[in-house]
């Protein structure tokens, strides 16, 4: 089973930046798509953003504009650059990688980190 491990979160004033890390064991296939989802509490986990193998993004409106999903090219890594944040961005942070196809839909993807809290404050 693929493993995956997040790390980057932290605490930030409203308009503040943080880099979200991702690092996915040997036996994550290089062809998934990779992304980030969170979860507030009292609200269901929702996808933030993805990037395919081929370096094909997609990003939810909520933070398009703001946010930079890349993945490294010599390692399983993910990385979600946030600038701009504000407090509806408070969540927990998940780290997800699959077969493409799903899209922003969390019920899709088998393989998930632990989970990086993110809070923003006004």
């Amino acid at each position: 089973q693929v493993q995956l491990v997040e790390s980057g979160g932290g605490s930030v004033q409203a308009g503040g930046s943080l880099r979200l890390s991702c690092v996915a064991s040997r036996d994550n296939d290089r062809r998934y798509c990779m992304g980030w989802f969170r979860q507030a509490p009292g609200k269901e986990r929702e996808g933030v953003a993805m990037i395919e193998s081929d370096g094909s993004t997609v990003y939810a409106d909520s933070v398009k504009g703001r946010f930079t999903i890349s993945k490294g090219n010599a390692k399983d890594s993910l990385y979600l650059q946030m600038n701009s944040l504000k407090p509806e961005d408070t969540a927990m942070y998940f780290c997800t990688s699959d077969w493409c196809g799903g899209g922003l839909r969390s019920t899709w993807y088998r393989y998930w980190g632990q989970g990086t809290q993110v809070t923003v404050s006004s």
